[in-house]
């Protein structure tokens, strides 16, 4: 997955520098208004399930060390919307990326875990269909990967940061170093998360969810490994619904012509703000409904962010061949070449879960 994250999100970066507008708004432009709009309610259909995930995430790992949801939720969500309402891109930066260092963690964990890297790395270099072969469970997990790898989300949220930023052409190779050094840092945490997951694996013990094994690792590795994943976990998620719930702010402001930049305060961008707040308040209150079945939640709209992922990046691929919109920054011939063999794979990948689904007789049980 490290060089589809990069190379999606690169294209992002160059037309949002090109246009200084957001994706929405330049999907708007270039489509029409048919176009704009069932890309805008995709967008916002999933981007809202996603974050209710994310509030499920806190809930799990807060319940885990007795902290009811209706303790940890509100003061989350309360927390979400003081940090953005400020009207400072650079003291929100400043803030998202402190948190994005605190998933160090996991990589000091993996290690402290000495067990897995080998066949991790051999796992790299030569892939193999695990021993049961191809599932109906193994095409689901698989999906699930890459929706919450590479999200429809990120596309908004990446372009509609370099417009909020006002980058202009000579910001590109920053951009991209950033852009590398963010899809080298997101793939490293997930190969440390597998690792510490083998931890359990090597025991056969089994877990359905991070806090589960967050627990269970306890008695092997210390309750501090416990405490710390849990802390890793709730981290990701606030970054997670911080950053989704902002890329349905800014496209919305966008489609809309309402002013759409955490430049600017609460008074002067109060619908941007306000689609921010409703949206934060109204996940973080699903998810205390009682016994909502929050991990299928979970998985389930990350294959449905998987299933939507190859028309976001069909559109974004017609857009970067558009040398009126782009100039000098369009796709050069590699670009597409390589961009539509991603573009390929995932469609595949989408039509096996569809056919997984619907005929569910074509697929081992597993």
């Amino acid at each position: 997955l490290l060089p589809i994250t990069y190379f999606v999100q690169e294209m992002v970066v160059r037309l949002g520098i090109a246009t200084g507008r957001g994706y929405a708004a330049v999907i708007y432009q270039r489509f029409g208004k048919g176009w704009g709009r069932f890309t805008l309610g995709e967008l916002e259909i999933v981007n809202f399930l996603t974050l209710v995930t994310e509030f499920a995430a806190i809930n799990m790992a807060f319940s885990t060390v007795g902290v009811p949801g209706i303790i940890s939720v509100p003061i989350a969500a309360v927390g979400l919307i003081v940090v953005v309402v400020t009207g400072s891109y650079l003291r929100w930066e400043r803030m998202a990326v402190l948190l994005c260092l605190l998933n160090l963690g996991w990589i000091a964990i993996a290690i402290m875990a000495r067990t897995g890297a080998a066949a991790l790395f051999s796992g790299l270099l030569l892939p193999q269909v695990p021993a049961g072969g191809i599932t109906g469970s193994l095409v689901f997990l698989i999906m699930a990967i890459v929706g919450t790898t590479i999200a429809p989300w990120q596309l908004f949220f990446q372009q509609s940061c370099v417009a909020d930023k006002r980058l202009r052409f000579r910001d590109l190779n920053r951009e991209r170093l950033d852009t590398g050094l963010g899809a080298i840092f997101t793939i490293v945490n997930a190969g440390a998360m597998m690792l510490i997951g083998n931890v359990l694996f090597k025991h056969g013990i089994p877990y359905s969810d991070p806090a589960q094994m967050a627990v269970a690792l306890g008695p092997i590795m210390g309750n501090f490994v416990t405490y710390g994943v849990l802390l890793l976990m709730v981290n990701a998620a606030v970054l997670g619904a911080m950053a989704i719930t902002l890329a349905s702010a800014w496209a919305f402001g966008e489609v809309m012509g309402w002013p759409h930049s955490l430049q600017k305060p609460m008074r002067e961008a109060p619908g941007f703000y306000a689609v921010y707040i409703g949206g934060v308040v109204a996940a973080a209150a699903i998810v205390l409904i009682p016994n909502a079945p929050l991990q299928l939640i979970i998985l389930g709209v990350q294959v449905l962010a998987g299933l939507m992922l190859p028309s976001a990046i069909i559109l974004l691929q017609l857009l970067l061949n558009d040398r009126e919109l782009l100039g000098r920054l369009a796709n050069k011939s590699w670009n597409n070449w390589l961009n539509w063999t991603i573009i390929a794979v995932l469609v595949v990948l989408s039509g096996i879960l569809a056919v997984q689904v619907l005929l569910p007789a074509f697929f081992p049980a597993g």
